[in-house]
Formats: C-alpha cells, sequence, structure tokens
C-alpha cells in the first residue's frame, strides 16, 4: 500500500487513548523506517516502499521483515528486543494490536532508552570516550567470530554485489547526475580489481559472514552500561552478508566522518588485537570507501521525500559522495619506529600520530608490550612473570615487530611501531627489514627523573615496565642514537607534528 496509507497506523501508535507515559509520543523517520517512542516501548514500523535493495510494499511482506529484525537482533540485545506485534482490523473499522481481523501492519516492540545513550548523540556530544571504544571493539570482534559463515560466491563476487546496489541505489535519487555516478562506479570497481585476491581468500578462510550490516554510531547504544549493537539489516541477506571488515568499516567511517579520527584508529586498532592479527588491514580505506558510498546514495534517496528539508539531506549525501573518493584517493606513507626508555611517552605519541598517518583509519600500531601479551597468550593488561622479559624472549618479540610491519607495509598499509628499542642491533634489524619501504625512526628522549615520575603515577596498562625496569635500561644505555631525537617533554602535538614532518616528507 502506499506510504501515505500508513498515516492511519501511526496515528493508532501516537494515539493519547494508547498513550503509555506522561508525555505524547513522538515519531522519528528514515528512508525506510518509522520509529514511534511511546513511553517505556518504542515501535518500528516499515515504511510501504519498493527500493532496488528491499520491498515493504505488503503488509505480509513488512511482518516478515519484522519477524526477521527481533530474530536478528535478538542475539546481540536481548534485553531490548520485546517482540513483533501485528496491527489489525478491529471489529468497528479501527486498528488494534494482535486482534483476529486482517493484518494491516506489523511494528517490532522494544523497550525504549534514553536517546542521549545512542552513540551518535555521545559522539555529538563529545562524550565517548577510548575505554568504551575499546569495549566496544572487543563487543564487535566478538560478534563477528560468532556470525555464521556464509558461502555463497567468491569475497570479490561479494563486494561487486555491494557496488552493484550501490550504483542502483544511486538512480533512485535526485541529488547525483549519470556521468558522475558512472565515473564514480569505475573509480570502485577499479580498485576492487586491486583487491579481488585478497578478498577472494579472506572469503576461502570463511571471512564472508552474516554480519550486522549496517554498523554506524546509531545502531549502537550504552544499555545496561555496555555498548550494544542493535537494529542490523533484516530486510536483505545480500546486503548483510559481508567480509568482516566490511561490517566495521561502517563504524570506522562515521566516526571520520564526524572527525573522530582519533576513535577510528582505536577501534581499528583495538579490534585487530582481539582478532590476533593483522591480515586484511589494509583493506579498511576501500571498505570505509564503499560505506561512504552507501550513506550517499542511501542519503540522497532520502532527500527526494523531505520536502523544506530536502536541500540540507542533498547536501549531507554529497558530503558522503567526495569522502568516498577522498577515501578511496587515498595512500599509504611506509612505516614510523617510535623508541624510547619506558615513561617516555611512546605509546600516547604513537596513538596520537597513527590517525594522521594516510590512509583512514590511519596507521596499524605494532605494540611491543600487547605483541608480548600475546605470545603468552594473555590480556594485554595482564601482568607477565619476570621470565617473559628474558633476553631471548624479547629478541623474538622484536623480530615479530619487524616481520608484522613488513608485512603490513607491503600489503599496503601505514605502520607504527612502538617499542623501547634500546639496543642498536634491534634497531638495525627493523631498519634492514623494511630497507626497501619508506622507514622513519624517533627516539623520545626525557631526563631520567621525568621518566622515573611517570612510571609511579601512571595508571595500569599494557606496559609492565616499573621504575625497576628503567634503571637497568638506563644501566644499559650506550653512545647516541641513530634516530631522529625529540624531546618527550614537549607537548604530544609538538612532538607528533614533528614527526609528521620527518615521516611523511617525500611523499
Amino acid at each position: 500500500m502506499p506510504d501515505a496509507a500508513q498515516d492511519a497506523v501511526i496515528a493508532f501508535l501516537t494515539d493519547p487513548a494508547n498513550q503509555r507515559g506522561a508525555e505524547p509520543a513522538t515519531v522519528i523517520r528514515t528512508h525506510i523506517s518509522v520509529v514511534v517512542l511511546n513511553g517505556d516501548r518504542a515501535y518500528k514500523l516499515k515504511r510501504a516502499v519498493r527500493l532496488p535493495y528491499t520491498d515493504f510494499s505488503t503488509p505480509d511482506l513488512r511482518l516478515a521483515t519484522c519477524k526477521a529484525e527481533f530474530a536478528l537482533n535478538k542475539p546481540t540485545a536481548p534485553s531490548l528486543y520485546l517482540g513483533v506485534r501485528r496491527i489489525t482490523r478491529a471489529a468497528g473499522g479501527g486498528l488494534e494490536f494482535d486482534g483476529p481481523g486482517e493484518l494491516v501492519d506489523a511494528v517490532v516492540e522494544m523497550v525504549r532508552f534514553d536517546e542521549c545513550d545512542l552513540f551518535d548523540r555521545q559522539a555529538e556530544s563529545g562524550v565517548l570516550t577510548p575505554a568504551i571504544m575499546a569495549t566496544l571493539a572487543h563487543r564487535i570482534a566478538q560478534f563477528h567470530a560468532e556470525a555464521p559463515v556464509i558461502h555463497a560466491g567468491g569475497g570479490a563476487e561479494n563486494l561487486a554485489g555491494v557496488l552493484d546496489i550501490n550504483r542502483a541505489g544511486f538512480a533512485t535519487g535526485e541529488v547525483f547526475g549519470e556521468a558522475e555516478v558512472a565515473a564514480f562506479d569505475a573509480a570502485f570497481r577499479q580498485r576492487l580489481e586491486r583487491h579481488a585476491a585478497v578478498l577472494d581468500a579472506r572469503e576461502a578462510r570463511g571471512l564472508v559472514r552474516r554480519c550486522h550490516g549496517d554498523l554506524h554510531l546509531r545502531n549502537i547504544c550504552l544499555f545496561d552500561g555496555r555498548p550494544t549493537l542493535f537494529d542490523c539489516i533484516d530486510f536483505n541477506d545480500q546486503i548483510a552478508t559481508v567480509d568482516v571488515l566490511y561490517d566495521l568499516a561502517f563504524l570506522l567511517m562515521d566516526l571520520w566522518h564526524r572527525n573522530l579520527g582519533g576513535l577510528a584508529n582505536l577501534v581499528a586498532n583495538r579490534y585487530f588485537d582481539e582478532i590476533g592479527e593483522d591480515a586484511g588491514y589494509e583493506l579498511l580505506p576501500f571498505f570505509m570507501a564503499v560505506r561512504a558510498a552507501v550513506r550517499a546514495h542511501v542519503t540522497g534517496t532520502f532527500a527526494k521525500d523531505c520536502g523544506a528539508d530536502a536541500p540540507r539531506q542533498a547536501a549531507i549525501a554529497r558530503e558522503y559522495f567526495d569522502l568516498a573518493l577522498e577515501l578511496l584517493d587515498a595512500e599509504p606513507c611506509g612505516v614510523t619506529a617510535i623508541g624510547g626508555f619506558s615513561g617516555s611517552g611512546k605509546t600516547t605519541i604513537a596513538e596520537t600520530l597513527a590517525p594522521r598517518m594516510p590512509p583512514p583509519p590511519g596507521a596499524r600500531v605494532v605494540e611491543s608490550d600487547r605483541t608480548r601479551k600475546a605470545m603468552f597468550g594473555v590480556p594485554a593488561e595482564t601482568p607477565l612473570p619476570p621470565e617473559a622479559y628474558d633476553t631471548e624472549v624479547s629478541d623474538e618479540v622484536y623480530a615479530r615487530l619487524a616481520a608484522r610491519s613488513r608485512a603490513l607495509v607491503e600489503a599496503g598499509a601505514s605502520v607504527v611501531v612502538d617499542a623501547v628499542f634500546d639496543r642498536s642491533d634491534r634497531r638495525a634489524a627493523l631498519a634492514e627489514a623494511l630497507r626497501e619501504h619508506r622507514f622513519a625512526g624517533f627516539w623520545l628522549a626525557a631526563d631520567p627523573d621525568v621518566l622515573r615520575h611517570r612510571i609511579e603515577v601512571r595508571p595500569k596498562g599494557p606496559s609492565d615496565a616499573t621504575v625497576e625496569v628503567l634503571e637497568a635500561q638506563l644501566a644499559r644505555a650506550s653512545g647516541s642514537v641513530e634516530w631522529s631525537t625529540i624531546p618527550s617533554e614537549r607537548s604530544a602535538e609538538e612532538v607528533v607534528q614533528a614527526m609528521l614532518a620527518g615521516c611523511l616528507q617525500g611523499r
């Protein structure tokens, strides 16, 4: 039935006679849904639309999709999703919930939560913290590990299907011209061809799965004190059956679009730390670009029916279109190593520098502390015994840092290496491993008393270094360091600017 005919359903859901709280019900509209907030409940209604990627044109189709939405979201948000309600014709001609009359429509019934707990609102308010985002990265990695593996074609073929949907989606709007859409599509097809072999190998490994499919900030909330994924793609299995990194990329792109590059880089790094590998990191810029293209065509379609708000929505669609091209064109900038005694601020600088190193979401941070903890199979914050720091173990840690850095840069990613590097042979070994690639090494220098104080007052993290460990490092120190030396007493921004001037020169 026409979308306008759903006005009676919305009127029923917002009727004061059905009001569940002191405040009147409110209505939120998107390009494919209507959400009615009524007291302690939220009712999600599918709009009666038929698009290239979904069909909600009949009550039966909308009911089936509501049932799919409930089944797919219940595992990740069990306390949030309550059930599916049928809206039926009452004996007197009105509407009622779950009656014996004809099916008019259907809604998913959910617990209403404070909209301030939506991550997009928290991003706008500036209250998203690194700790929350690290927890979210862990949750997404866990979700992906449990998601069903789907073998229905090659990995490149899967992404080609996404590009097909994008191209068809642009045709449903009026923001973009045919010529620019054709050029846009051609650029993405060319980049897809470059990544085809890697995508196919990932599919063969079982990394194409039935994912969330719509993992941007508005579909994540803080519920019961935990980051919670909800509102996954329920209407098109093809859209949601994707490489797990393409699923993650929607969140990364959304953060990047909101100028939260530091959080995007943090999420990317913690996710890869959680899955215990670096393979595929180089795909993130391409996946983010495709996600920006999705937002461009979806917002462009939405703009057509927005009335007075159409110009603003069209401008947003254009923002995403331009961002997609920027993400597609960004090139990596090699490997940057940061050394210095414990307490010199290496991790802080690495985490500040990494988001600034193209391409988005920034560099993969390869840390000695996390690498060592992974070798012993413990979480990054779990202390290791002294023998885990024997010379032989540390030699293996540094060998892995060099191997990981080389593999990443050869795949097409930028890298920041974070380790003490107080021995010249370990610095030389890293430089040798990267002799065919762009490389810059920096040494953070600080007064020993400053280092001692920092170690004493810093919060617990992946590093197990104590003042005693620092003293041993200082005792071993001999001669000058061949890497560029930067005083770590400078502000983080000053240090990073000095590093960027060195590691990006000659690009």
